[in-house]
């Protein structure tokens, strides 16, 4: 498995980049024609979709903040951690995409200060799922750009030879990515170009962590079992952060996510203690 992930990103160019920095420049050209690059007038163009979206969205709210909970890098990252043993070329990739992602998420959060739904609107007027999120860190969604950084990674990781398998693999990622990321709209974290826009960077993010684990072995001591023990004490701690936010929220995901680990968790040990 490793062989063909590594085969998979040797083949990835760097003309991918056009097409998410052509949507991105398509925003704000859009932005610009209606007068909406200010703060409150980018709110005030959305406001009617993000009631809209909010309304549908949170008709289903078990669903939509189990789902929410997949833009938490803990949770989501915990369904990959077998790829450790056997494709650790994916997790090269996901650690330098992680790190680029939370860089953007941080410095572009605190440049656009952009409030939140909960800060804008009249919390009464929508439906809030899970806890109320105020302040002024809307644009982009850190969810949305963590769900597009780690998928990127598995689209390319898993892309399939044949064209037509191709199409209908790209075509399955960006509508489970698009269906996770609006959950954020559900729950009344965010703006609708919030979400997208977030997207877009997270696409960005997972390709140019493929590309520095391309070019740089900052993290090939992945693929080295002596350093197993790491990752074991690792998975122990996050299975522990886990158990505590089932008995907080006790949401269905907490334990999916917690049984993976665990899963893995067995697998490493094993691995390890054979050799």
């Amino acid at each position: 498995m490793n062989t063909n992930v590594i085969d998979n990103y040797s083949k990835i160019k760097p003309s991918l980049f056009f097409l998410p920095l052509s949507f991105l420049i398509t925003i704000v050209l859009f932005l610009y024609s209606q007068n909406a690059l200010s703060v409150d007038k980018y709110i005030q163009i959305q406001k009617n979709y993000f009631y809209f979206l909010n309304s549908k969205l949170s008709q289903f709210p078990n669903t939509i903040y189990n789902l929410t909970q997949l833009g938490d890098a803990l949770i989501f990252l915990s369904f990959l951690t077998i790829f450790i043993v056997y494709a650790p070329k994916i997790w090269e990739s996901l650690l330098s995409a992680s790190l680029v992602s939370a860089i953007f998420s941080r410095v572009l959060k605190d440049l656009f200060h952009v409030p939140r739904p909960a800060e804008a609107f009249d919390r009464n007027s929508f439906v809030i799922i899970g806890k109320t999120l105020p302040g002024f860190s809307s644009l982009p969604s850190g969810h949305s750009i963590t769900v597009f950084t780690i998928l990127t990674v598995l689209l390319f990781a898993f892309m399939p030879k044949k064209l037509n398998y191709k199409i209908l693999w790209s075509f399955l990622i960006i509508i489970a990515g698009l269906i996770l990321v609006f959950t954020r709209v559900g729950v009344g974290a965010h703006h609708p170009l919030d979400v997208i826009t977030g997207s877009i960077i997270g696409y960005i993010c997972g390709l140019t962590g493929i590309f520095i684990s391309r070019k740089y072995k900052i993290w090939s001591w992945i693929n080295n079992e002596k350093y197993y023990p790491i990752f074991i004490l690792l998975f122990l701690i996050c299975c522990i952060v886990l158990i505590n936010k089932i008995i907080n929220e006790n949401l269905i995901i907490f334990y999916l996510s917690l049984i993976s680990l665990i899963v893995s968790l067995y697998k490493i040990i094993y691995v390890y203690a054979k050799k």
